[in-house]
């Protein structure tokens, strides 16, 4: 696959995962091998950064040669803890990538969509490569990117749910009006979730529980990268027009006639 490009960044895999709820941090580190990724996404808040417990050490799990992290400022329910957040991961020198969340709340998890507005354009000015997590809200989707984000990150569903792809029409719409990068994100459950993503022509997928809490999330995490690829070049490829009515595979005058 040709790399997914975000301004400076550059991917060759188009699946970006996480690093939360694995069942311990061997699995953790192995499903991100079989992944195929080169980008690991890390909640700041989460993370122990005085270093004060060795299990949550979790910066220093990553190979910093091997994978881009992206912090993201999962946790934050308004725009001063987002935005102070962010700045936060510049001075721990994780650079200009920022997943950018700010939650509403805590029973749903959906996106705070005025403050993850408000977020983005105070980040941006800043010189943040902002990847907004929002709604699958075409509107607002378009609104972030005039914001000023580099890539917008609508929900297939809420966060954890693994519900799939709810509203792939969103998603379509989404797409037709971008001109930055789509990344679904949240809500993936199996390897088909990813796939459908990938076929809608989005031009990533942004996933942690489908792998992590999976009975096997290593193997699972292998599955999730063959399906990015197949879905990305099933869209590369194009798709037979959907018919209601048959029509037969071997016809009397097919295509390669003399």
């Amino acid at each position: 696959m040709e790399p997914l490009r975000i301004r400076d960044h550059a991917f060759q895999s188009r699946l970006i995962v996480g690093s939360g709820k694995y069942p311990d941090p061997d699995t953790m580190v192995r499903a991100w091998e079989a992944s195929g990724t080169n980008c690991i996404t890390v909640a700041l808040r989460r993370v122990d950064l005085k270093h004060e417990h060795e299990e949550r050490n979790l910066l220093d799990r990553i190979d910093r040669e091997r994978y881009t992290i992206l912090p993201n400022t999962a946790g934050c329910y308004n725009v001063e803890d987002a935005v102070r957040t962010a700045r936060l991961a510049r001075e721990l020198g994780l650079g200009d990538l920022l997943k950018l969340e700010v939650i509403a709340d805590e029973e749903t998890l959906l996106p705070n969509t005025a403050a993850t507005l408000e977020a983005t354009a105070t980040l941006a000015k800043e010189d943040f490569t902002v990847l907004a997590y929002t709604n699958d809200d075409p509107v607002a989707a378009k609104q972030l990117e005039e914001a000023g984000a580099a890539a917008v990150m609508p929900l297939g569903a809420p966060i954890g749910s693994g519900l799939g792809i709810l509203n792939p029409t969103n998603i379509r719409i989404i797409l037709g009006r971008a001109r930055v990068p789509i990344i679904v994100d949240a809500g993936v459950g199996t390897a088909s979730d990813v796939a459908l993503a990938m076929e809608l022509g989005v031009d990533g997928v942004l996933l942690n529980t489908g792998i992590a809490q999976a009975q096997d999330p290593v193997p699972m995490a292998r599955a999730m990268a063959l399906a990015c690829e197949a879905g990305h070049l099933a869209f590369l490829s194009g798709r037979i027009p959907r018919r209601e009515v048959a029509a037969p595979s071997s016809p009397v005058e097919g295509r390669f006639t003399s």
